[in-house]
């Protein structure tokens, strides 16, 4: 006899999930509704997905396919809105998608949806064709469409997934907006040092030659780098190309992707900023899962594949064997030592009322704002402190460059004396 997985709402209001035996999916939602329950979901028990591990090459080309047929976040919020406004409106998913073929200006997307028409044509259901492009569709997004499709509230559940991606993209866009100029310093600081050692300091290294005078030790310095790099062009850049591979491959390996983002949180204030957004996704994404009738199981799961660090999602993990054991999920949450105190409050007040899924999506507009307000402080003092950085490291270098020439003057003066 086949298990069933079911989510409930009791007399008292609360959720209730659990496991049930019977012959059929009609059977088991029979039995659950002579026991006085409001049903939200009712599906056959399976094993979740996204079970096993990867190897390191596996990695890299599942990473090379995700980059090479993702689209952009804006592209696919814009998809989802209006393929739930047609949907709502009485068109069929296939006559939706083909329309939305046609009016498609991006060509990478609108090849993804033509293979979503003809699969659809073939029989498979949306979630089944959408599988078939996970670097356009991630597994949150599959997942919630197909428990649209199970409750046959498919136009609402896409009506809720594309705020939720509206936020999500505001979200990042208010990140990257706060890390942007640091980058563009960072990097024109980079070339402007880098121009100085290849094309300057060659200039003043013949001039000092002439002299044929003992030049300071940071002079020294400066003039070696100078010349390794103007003698050793390719082979610098050579190193720089290797690195980045280097710290990319170190980057898919768990150990490697843990540390990396174990460092980024630590960072001062950006740190912090992105622990927020990490928090404001993944309480927005276990709100609109919960919403939408899915297990916690597979809440948990999915939640995990979408906060995009590899020490939350360690966090989650832990927490999925610990509510599999029998724990609760703000007492999993708790264990963990990851989660803030306020995540943890609306979590546990949630399980304790049955709205964990209202409580969480509060919790993520909590964090929204908090993000919004460290942004708003961080541009207010990194711009000036980032031109007090840049002069500090310009200047040195050219001071560096000049000191023979001080001292050359100081003897002049000297000797007049």
């Amino acid at each position: 006899m086949p298990n069933f997985a079911y989510i409930v709402k009791d007399a008292k209001g609360a959720r209730v999930e659990g496991m049930l035996k019977a012959d059929t999916l009609d059977m088991a939602i029979e039995k659950l509704s002579k026991e006085g329950s409001t049903i939200i979901s009712v599906k056959a028990a399976a094993e979740g997905a996204f079970k096993g591990k990867l190897s390191l090459f596996d990695k890299v080309m599942l990473t090379i396919y995700k980059i090479r047929t993702a689209v952009s976040l804006k592209v696919l919020v814009f998809f989802t809105r209006q393929l739930s406004t047609m949907f709502s409106a009485g068109l069929t998913i296939e006559r939706a998608i083909s329309n939305l073929e046609k009016e498609e200006k991006n060509r990478k997307f609108q090849k993804v949806l033509r293979r979503l028409s003809d699969d659809i044509k073939k029989g498979y259901s949306l979630s089944e064709a959408m599988e078939q492009h996970p670097g356009v569709f991630n597994p949150l997004y599959v997942a919630l469409v197909k428990a649209g499709e199970v409750s046959g509230t498919l136009h609402t559940v896409l009506d809720e997934l594309s705020d939720y991606l509206e936020k999500i993209e505001d979200t990042r866009r208010k990140v990257m907006s706060a890390m942007a100029y640091p980058i563009f310093i960072l990097v024109f600081l980079i070339v402007v040092v880098w121009g100085i050692f290849y094309w300057i300091i060659p200039q003043f290294t013949e001039v000092y030659a002439n002299f044929d005078a003992d030049l300071p030790a940071p002079t020294v310095a400066a003039v070696a780098i100078s010349q390794f790099i103007t003698g050793n062009i390719f082979v610098f850049v050579m190193l720089i190309i290797v690195f980045v591979l280097t710290m990319f491959l170190i980057y898919l390996t768990d150990r490697g992707r843990y540390l990396m983002d174990q460092f980024l949180l630590k960072i001062p204030v950006i740190g912090q900023v992105i622990n927020n957004s990490i928090m404001s996704k993944f309480a927005r994404t276990f709100s609109i899962l919960m919403a939408a009738g899915v297990p916690i199981m597979d809440t948990l799961e999915l939640s995990e594949n979408v906060v995009q660090n590899a020490v939350v999602e360690s966090a989650i993990r832990r927490s999925r064997v610990m509510v599999k054991e029998g724990y609760s999920v703000a007492g999993a949450f708790r264990r963990t030592n990851v989660f803030p105190s306020t995540l943890l409050q609306m979590t546990a007040t949630g399980e304790e009322t049955g709205d964990m899924d209202k409580l969480l999506g509060k919790a993520a507009e909590f964090y929204e704002k908090l993000v919004d307000s460290v942004i708003d402080r961080l541009t207010s003092l990194i711009e000036p402190l980032l031109i007090i950085v840049m002069a500090a490291v310009v200047g040195t270098v050219i001071v560096v460059i000049y000191l023979p020439i001080f001292d050359l003057g100081q003897a002049m003066s000297q000797g007049l004396k």
